[in-house]
């Protein structure tokens, strides 16, 4: 484990990317420069994108809405999100987002402890290159994400249509 004593400088357009569908996960700050004490992210939401309803059973998950509009779900409330809202989901609280809006919305995730990244950074695309528009999930990529939920503490809530 890596604690960076001389801080952590990341500027605009840096850090390490990942596509979770269409949506761009792009890490600021990972457990391993944080002493595994954090993760922070910035997630550019993509129209329609977002997240399963779901739980941490290991982290506490905070929002803070940059630009756009966002709906997200904490337990059973649903709350419309605009740039400046902050939200805190703690450990094991249903909850989910999603961008109903016909623009991409971009937020800040903040992930105490630190550990959300390693999951993204295996379910996801890694972006090497040149950002461009990210791909809907395939019925493979949806499989691959709900097998490696379980391994990072999290539990992904299929919508009642898939319940059995």
């Amino acid at each position: 484990m890596t604690i960076h004593q001389n801080g952590i400088y990341v500027q605009p357009g840096q850090g390490r990317s990942y596509y979770f569908g269409q949506d761009l996960y792009t890490f600021k700050a990972i457990g391993e420069e944080t002493g595994e004490a954090y993760a922070l992210c910035e997630v550019i939401v993509a129209p329609q994108g977002g997240t399963p309803l779901h739980r941490h059973q290991r982290e506490n998950e905070s929002f803070y809405v940059q630009e756009g509009e966002i709906e997200f779900q904490l337990d059973d409330r649903t709350l419309v999100a605009t740039a400046g809202t902050f939200l805190h989901s703690p450990q094991g609280q249903l909850h989910r987002f999603t961008n109903l809006t016909v623009t991409d919305a971009k937020m800040l995730v903040w992930v105490t402890p630190a550990g959300f990244e390693k999951f993204i950074a295996e379910v996801g695309k890694a972006v090497n290159g040149q950002i461009t528009p990210g791909a809907s999930l395939s019925p493979e990529d949806l499989d691959r994400i709900l097998t490696t939920a379980p391994k990072y503490g999290i539990e992904i809530v299929p919508p009642p249509s898939q319940q059995g």
